[in-house]
């Protein structure tokens, strides 16, 4: 193999700096009153400001000013949610609108609240105690450090995006969207709106379930039918009352925002009531515990609200009669204790204070956990109990376990109190100073919610009961919510405020979800998401409220909170995990504009982030984590396939980059090896007159060869100047681009402009490609016509290229008769690619077929390999060497030896050798200078020469004088009048040395191959699809260059579909694996 020469450089010729001329100023020679001195040097700077100004006139006319450009940041109005970074121009009428009103909330009131409202939730006042119940305090406290760590980096990352420029009202998926790209924006941007959605559903749930358990249960519609039976009537009535409440929430939303914002503080006093409630009961139960009792037989938990008094027996009067809790474990009617259930007989009933207080030692009992199934009995393990079997219809006086529990379902079920970390970068529009309310209100909030979370943690453990505890209805202590049995003071403060605040958080969930769905809508990424960007007049998403609520139903048929809470939680990880992954790669790749205010963060604290959300998404659920990451892959894929034409300076662009800087550098260090070798093409086109593709078909070929692998450049040259060939230029491209994309050829573009399209030509084949990222292979058209042409700079050109290609050890394919190539939509159902090799080029001919036919279009078609046998060649060893170089070779294909013997030159080939050589004199005689031939063209002199290299017969030589009698009419002088005579005269001497002319007898030899050559592919491939042969090498002398054309065209005459080829001097295919 050829070792490749370096390109040389072409330096570029440095313009003249154009400078303004000198100002001449004239010094007075007396100043003596001060006031001239400062009259002169104001004359002087005021001058030469104007000079100045002048000088830049040209960039003041494309370009603004700095005075301007900063009056236009600092009067900068946030846009609306999702609306697009470049507004159009306002119209006319804006201005007299009246202006809108500046931002100015700081941090406590933009950022701080909002977020603690957001925080705090519905799972703090339903489901904690529970959690810390089932869990003990140390994994409950693991579970709320997880959770709470997780978010804490997340906001960490998402200050730093957010502090990172002016952050328009968008939010998260803003702040995605344009970090990562639209891909990753589209797809964590609908998470992050399934995520709100569901959460919308959760807190109506909550809502719901708060009103029928402890605020009216005399609302329930459906009602327990057995023992086993209350479950499904209480998921039909959420069902019923969830849907009612949504219908009514989304009314509200429709109706006006305005009341939601409005009725916000009121909802954020009750969440702090609540908490402050919390907190002193806590501390009153030290001195002063609640009057609350669990009735327990044995160490089972009885439900209160079955029974009056904790006691088999009571007295009336004087008698002892049995209790109401008797007749439910005893046969009506019966007072023998033989015939009651054998574990109420055994076992006593005992009375213990369901909140012991602070100051008890409870916490010893509540530190580790108590898992449970399903129907389990809720059991204390300190009370002593005979173990005895009762019957099936006892087990409903018992407090039971609704369902199986373990670490990961808590931590799914808890994580959504950790989310709403984004309520403050979702009102970035209405801050004062966003870059530092964002951060600080943030992190503010999310560490006083972990204090709040490790403080009821540890509380919950020290106050409360271990049974009741996990009793997560409040059926031991007459269905009392558990945590408001603890406040004070009165648990009615901490049902009423619950519900409130869960009725609040889903109206702002309601409120915010469309409009991030209007947002996604807006950017136009997603196609069929186009018709919920429309809304009312004034802005208001409709169709993205109807849409929010039809998917807020599915999660209210769920009908259970501990169900849907995971489903959310998914969603809000996978927003976070791409909050975090957009601030590593922002960070790691160092771009110029990453210049965020927020100093505290790092690259290792955003992985941190990345591994806790994915590894809390698998702990969770891991098939709720597989499903949500389809969702976002499907997402992704679709907005890719679908082209988002989006430039957002995105920080997977960047990636992009560096990735491909890296691979550049590694591909540098040395050449491909044969077994990575691959046509890496450079596609030379011509553009006709009207700057479109001459022939498109050169990038079918392409596309077809390359199915989609490997470098396509398209290269084109425009003739002329480039200062005033600009435009051209871009036209040519984007016309290129057009066909490429029609094509399918997935590639790179470029158009060189050059005074002499030879020489433009040659820049691109040295300079195209980067690194070791450079074409290795050259496609370009036949030019046709070029024996009719009276211009030989096409063919010129050709040959040219030709040994350019060959200088720079590049391999070279002409496909000829182009037009007549198959397009991607034709098939080929049968046929034969025949390959004629006759001089080994490294493998080109091998290869090419076998990638053809990786196509579609050449799929079908059948493989066969055609070599020549000399007189001294055994042609049967030939064939069986060939065979088994195939096989090495793992390539199928038919083999066959053809003979050639060497036979006298025959007559045909003498005359057309002859014709070649005649025509070539005659053109040389021709090419006249333009002003000579138009003198001809008066003077009433022609030529006319018919040539039909196929039939020397048809060869005649018209050559008209005009006649002694014709009035030539002219202005020129009697001495150039004769001497224009003189030569008509000498014309037939010319003409005659012209036909005595004898051949070259190299060329005849070479005319004598080809067309022997000519006749045997003719002979043997004339039904082939495509022929493929060697390309023979350009003479050394340019003279013979118009000969060289003449043997190419005997060479492939006859055949419909040819490509010749040559190789670029290494080898391109191995038989080792």
């Amino acid at each position: 193999t050829h070792s490749q020469t370096p390109s040389p450089l072409y330096h570029l010729s440095h313009l003249p700096s154009v400078r303004s001329p000198p100002v001449a100023y004239t010094f007075p020679n007396k100043m003596s009153h001060p006031y001239e001195m400062y009259s002169f040097m104001h004359w002087i700077n005021s001058s030469m400001a104007t000079s100045f100004l002048c000088s830049l006139q040209e960039e003041l006319d494309i370009r603004p000013k700095v005075s301007s450009f900063l009056s236009r940041l600092v009067n900068y109005t946030n846009i609306t949610q999702g609306a697009r970074e470049h507004e159009e121009e306002e119209s006319a009428n804006v201005s007299r609108k009246k202006a809108p009103k500046a931002p100015n909330m700081g941090t406590l009131m933009g950022v701080y609240l909002p977020c603690l409202q957001n925080i705090f939730g519905v799972i703090l006042f339903l489901r904690l105690t529970w959690i810390v119940g089932t869990a003990g305090i140390a994994q409950s406290l693991i579970i709320v450090f997880m959770c709470c760590s997780c978010t804490m980096l997340t906001a960490i990352s998402m200050s730093a995006i957010a502090t990172n420029g002016v952050v328009p009202a968008g939010g998260a998926y803003f702040m995605i969207s344009r970090s990562l790209g639209p891909e990753f924006g589209g797809a964590v941007g609908l998470c992050f709106y399934l995520g709100t959605t569901f959460a919308a559903a959760m807190y109506i749930l909550g809502a719901i379930e708060i009103f029928l358990k402890y605020l009216l249960p005399q609302a329930a519609i459906f009602h327990a039918s057995g023992p086993h039976g209350g479950d499904s009537a209480m998921l039909n009535n959420m069902r019923v009352y969830g849907t009612l409440c949504l219908s009514l929430m989304a009314l509200v939303v429709f109706v006006g925002v305005k009341y939601v914002n409005k009725l916000a503080s009121l909802f954020l006093a009750c969440v702090i009531i609540s908490i402050f409630s919390i907190y002193a009961g806590a501390i009153k139960s030290i001195t002063h515990p609640p009057e609350f009792t669990v009735c327990m037989l044995g160490n089972r938990t009885l439900e209160r609200d079955l029974f009056d008094v904790c006691s088999k027996t009571v007295v009336v009067g004087n008698e002892t009669v049995p209790s109401q809790l008797w007749r439910s474990f005893c046969p009506e009617g019966n007072v023998s204790s033989a015939q009651c259930d054998d574990y109420f007989s055994q076992n006593n009933l005992t009375e213990i204070p369901a909140i012991p207080g602070l100051a008890s030692g409870i916490i010893s009992d509540n530190m580790w956990g108590d898992y449970m199934q399903k129907n389990d009995v809720m059991e204390k393990a300190g009370l002593s109990s005979v173990d005895a079997k009762g019957p099936a219809e006892s087990i409903g006086m018992y407090v039971t376990a609704d369902i199986a529990t373990s670490f990961t379902l808590l931590v799914g079920i808890f994580f959504p109190s950790a989310t709403g970390i984004m309520a403050g970068s979702n009102r970035s529009g209405d801050l004062r100073d966003a870059q530092k309310s964002i951060p600080v209100g943030t992190i503010l909030a999310i560490t006083t919610t972990s204090l709040v979370y490790f403080s009821s943690v540890v509380l919950f453990g020290a106050c409360i009961e271990g049974v009741v505890l996990r009793d997560k209805f409040g059926d031991a202590v007459n269905k009392n919510l558990v945590v408001g049995t603890l406040s004070w003071p009165s648990p009615w403060v901490i049902v009423i405020g619950s519900f409130f605040s869960t009725v609040g958080a889903g109206l702002q969930s309601l409120t915010g979800a469309p409009r991030l769905l209007q947002a996604i809508a807006k950017d136009n990424i997603i196609p069929f998401l186009r018709v919920f960007g429309h809304g009312k007049a004034n802005g208001e998403p409709t169709w993205a409220l109807l849409l929010t609520g039809v998917i807020a139903e599915l999660g209210i048929l769920i009908a259970s909170l501990d169900m849907v809470a995971p489903i959310l939680s998914m969603f809000f990880l996978m927003c976070y995990l791409f909050v975090n992954l957009a601030c590593a790669v922002q960070t790691l790749l160092r771009t110029p504009n990453w210049r965020p205010r927020f100093k505290y963060y790092h690259w290792a604290l955003s992985f941190l982030g990345m591994i806790m959300c994915v590894a809390l998404m698998f702990i969770s659920s891991w098939y709720y984590a597989i499903v949500a990451m389809g969702i976002a892959g499907l997402i992704y894929k679709y907005i890719e396939y679908q082209g988002a034409e989006k430039e957002w300076g995105d920080g997977i662009r960047g990636l992009s980059l560096s990735a491909a800087r890296y691979a550049l550098l590694r591909l540098e260090v040395g050449p491909p090896h044969t077994k990575n070798w691959r046509p890496q093409l450079l596609v030379l086109l011509k553009m006709d007159e009207d700057l479109h593709v001459k022939y498109p078909r050169l990038l079918t070929f392409a596309s077809q060869l390359k199915a989609g692998k490997g470098l396509t450049i398209v290269g084109s040259v425009i003739q002329g100047n480039f200062l005033e060939s600009y435009g051209e230029t871009q036209a040519s491209e984007q016309a290129i681009k057009n066909m490429m994309e029609i094509e399918r050829v997935k590639g790179f573009c470029q158009v060189v402009v050059a005074s002499k399209v030879r020489d433009g030509i040659a820049h691109l084949i040295q300079s195209c490609g980067l690194g070791g990222m450079k074409h290795n292979t050259v496609v370009m058209g036949w030019p046709y016509g070029w024996r009719q042409s009276e211009d030989p700079r096409a063919w010129k050109t050709f040959i040219n290229t030709v040994r350019c290609t060959t200088a720079a050890h590049l391999a070279l394919m002409v496909p000829k008769n182009v037009s007549f190539y198959p397009s991607n939509h034709e098939r080929f159902s049968d046929g034969n690619i025949d390959v004629w090799w006759i001089v080994h080029d490294g493998g080109m001919l091998m290869l090419l077929p076998f990638l053809l036919k990786q196509h579609k279009v050449w799929r079908k078609c059948n493989m066969r390999i055609f070599t020549v046998a000399q007189m001294d060649d055994n042609s049967i060893q030939m064939k069986k060497d060939l065979a088994t170089f195939l096989y090495q070779l793992r390539i199928e294909a038919e083999v066959e030896v053809v003979e050639m013997h060497d036979s006298d030159i025959s007559a045909y080939t003498y005359e057309r050798t002859l014709m070649m050589e005649q025509r070539s004199q005659m053109l040389r005689q021709m090419r006249l200078s333009s002003a000579e031939r138009d003198r001809e063209v008066s003077s009433g002199r022609s030529f006319t020469f018919y040539m039909v290299l196929g039939d020397i017969a048809t060869f005649q030589c018209d050559f008209a004088l005009p006649s002694p009698t014709e009035k030539v009419h002219m202005t020129w002088t009697k001495e150039k009048c004769e001497a224009e005579r003189r030569n008509h005269t000498n014309a037939p001497e010319n003409f005659r040395e012209l036909i005595s002319l004898k051949p070259d007898q190299s060329n005849v030899r070479r005319m004598h191959t080809a067309v022997k050559l000519n006749e045997v592919i003719v002979n043997r491939s004339h039904d082939a699809r495509l022929v493929l042969l060697n390309m023979p090498g350009p003479p050394r002398d340019t003279g013979g260059d118009e000969n060289y054309m003449e043997f190419l065209e005997v060479l492939t005459e006859g055949l419909e579909r040819v490509l010749l080829v040559r190789g670029g001097g290494r080898e391109v295919i191995t038989i080792y694996s």
